[in-house]
């Protein structure tokens, strides 16, 4: 019983830590908000907002899931060659304009992209209110809704036979890496400054290559445990940790924490892990078919 209270007592603490991490991160004042919100009905700042080769299509859609349907914002790009496929996981806010944006962004990249929204349809509008979504979030239920999509987007005529992958930023960031856990037929996953899963035994039952993304300065989050735990449990990790970054420094939005240098380079690196680990042939080729058809 003793043993059993000291574990519950220090995962409480580490919950703690990462709480204030992500906190802290996002904690604004009015005028924050205020072009926060500016920010994200304009795209302003953001990767996605950088056109790239595809033209896309989007949409909202549901998932049936047993007797639930679970939203989802859908993009994909306008092409007749099967593409790759991503599940993304939003922040603590929810599925919000700036996550539509990244979905977009893979799209243009050659990405069939499903935005999967664990919070039911619920958009936080500051830090309380995302603490408040995130804390009742059953974390078996956003597991089941991960998997719906992941079983939804691998029948779409647009993915057929190809490779799906997951990446989520803050707490997407610790449900890519649950989706990693429990998907065995996931191909990769990028965990993006969210909260690691250091046993051993959990973490081999990943079959899938991992990139994880981290902030030096980022408190809550340790990263070395995460490391450790993998390389025990013979899984194919690596890990980039940016210098002077703190946790959320890819979203311009976070005003306190956005490292514009530090982001351009996480993005290069996540797209490279990306199309090394999910395409089977380069965007040019795949372009380059479609014009002899």
């Amino acid at each position: 019983m003793n043993a059993q209270f000291r574990i519950r007592f220090f995962r409480g603490l580490m919950t703690a830590a990462f709480l204030f991490s992500v906190g802290h991160a996002f904690a604004q004042d009015p005028e924050q908000k205020r072009i926060e919100r500016q920010n994200r009905r304009e795209g302003q700042g953001s990767p996605a907002s950088q056109p790239a080769g595809y033209q896309i299509t989007t949409e909202t859609i549901e998932i049936p899931r047993g007797d639930v349907k679970v939203k989802a914002y859908f993009a994909r790009p306008v092409t007749q060659t099967p593409v790759p496929g991503l599940i993304l996981v939003h922040e603590w806010y929810g599925l919000n304009d700036w996550v539509k944006q990244q979905a977009d962004r893979f799209a243009r990249n050659g990405f069939a992209a499903i935005a999967v929204d664990l919070y039911r349809g619920e958009v936080a509008s500051d830090s309380d209110h995302a603490h408040e979504l995130m804390r009742g979030l059953p974390e078996d239920r956003a597991i089941a809704d991960m998997k719906a999509a992941f079983a939804h987007l691998a029948m779409q005529e647009a993915v057929r036979g190809e490779k799906i992958g997951a990446i989520g930023w803050c707490m997407g960031g610790s449900y890519s890496l649950q989706l990693a856990i429990e998907e065995p037929k996931l191909d990769a996953a990028v965990i993006c400054y969210g909260r690691p899963v250091n046993d051993p035994e959990r973490l081999k039952l990943i079959k899938c290559p991992l990139l994880g993304i981290w902030g030096e300065t980022d408190r809550g989050i340790e990263v070395e445990p995460f490391r450790k735990a993998l390389k025990e449990a013979k899984i194919d990790a690596e890990h980039h940790v940016y210098p002077g970054a703190g946790h959320a420094f890819l979203n311009e939005n976070n005003k306190r924490g956005f490292d514009a240098k530090q982001a351009g380079r996480a993005w290069k690196e996540i797209d490279a892990f990306l199309e090394k680990t999910l395409r089977r042939q380069p965007v040019g080729q795949q372009a380059e078919q479609e014009e002899q058809k």
